[in-house]
């Protein structure tokens, strides 16, 4: 049976950073748990990118193991997942888990709040989500930065707007090393980093058709979308050839 708590779902760690082995329908059943148990919760969408990057940045790789769920994010997680003999059929992706939330709040009577992204854009995920989910009431976007200087205006704005969620757009690792200092004074039930997910929603960055995604080759058609991306985009053979050596001295 699919698991309806976190301490029953399976986890994996992959190069030292640990992953929950959940399906999109076990990962929003606990957070809908999430929503309403009356504590505070940090969501991680875990892709390669964020692997490689908690390798050389123990605070991040910290605030990862801390979280209350890693999602499996990124075609190469799923690659690894098998390898290691613990296969995953799907991605559970933010752009997903985001507009899945947004159904869930829109029939809930729940509140989301938009923080991040470049001006505009987060104004415009939040009326293409609210067109999506009739009912869905948006308890407040912003800009700002994860600037240490500007956490107290933030975390005030976000206490006094009281949202349900907290979706904050800030890129890895910024975003998540965000959430984890500020968390406990926001006061928000659910809070996670989300990175680019507010450009796919409005539209200002388009996702690789299904059958790219199907196919695990997203990222390519993000880098012919986005070329300067290409040294980011480094650190996914980077992650492939770690993952084949640790394995290969694990099987040994």
């Amino acid at each position: 049976m699919p698991p309806d708590r976190l301490d029953a779902s399976p986890r994996l760690t992959l190069l030292g950073t640990r992953v929950d082995l959940v399906t999109p329908a076990e990962a929003l059943r606990l957070m809908r748990q999430f929503a309403t148990d009356g504590d505070v919760h940090h969501i991680i969408t875990l892709n390669p990118e964020f692997i490689m990057a908690a390798r050389n940045d123990d605070a991040f790789r910290s605030v990862i193991e801390k979280a209350d769920l890693v999602l499996p994010d990124g075609i190469g997680v799923i690659w690894a997942s098998r390898l290691y003999g613990h296969p995953l059929r799907e991605r559970v992706t933010g752009v997903d888990t985001v507009r899945a939330l947004a159904r869930f709040a829109a029939e809930h009577h729940l509140r989301p709040f938009l923080l991040g992204a470049a001006p505009g854009v987060a104004e415009e995920a939040a009326r293409i989500l609210q067109a999506e989910n009739p009912g869905l009431e948006i308890a407040g976007t912003y800009v700002g930065s994860p600037r240490i200087d500007e956490e107290d205006a933030i975390v005030s704005l976000v206490r006094a707007a009281r949202p349900d969620f907290l979706f904050v757009a800030y890129g890895a690792p910024k975003q998540d090393l965000w959430i984890a200092r500020n968390s406990e004074r926001l006061h928000v039930p659910l809070s996670m980093g989300v990175g680019g997910t507010f450009d796919f929603i409005a539209g200002k960055a388009q996702r690789a058709p299904a059958w790219m995604q199907r196919a695990g080759i997203e990222w390519l058609h993000r880098l012919i979308q986005e070329p300067w991306r290409w040294r980011r985009m480094l650190a996914l053979p980077r992650f492939a050839l770690w993952v084949l050596i640790e394995r290969c001295f694990q099987r040994r």
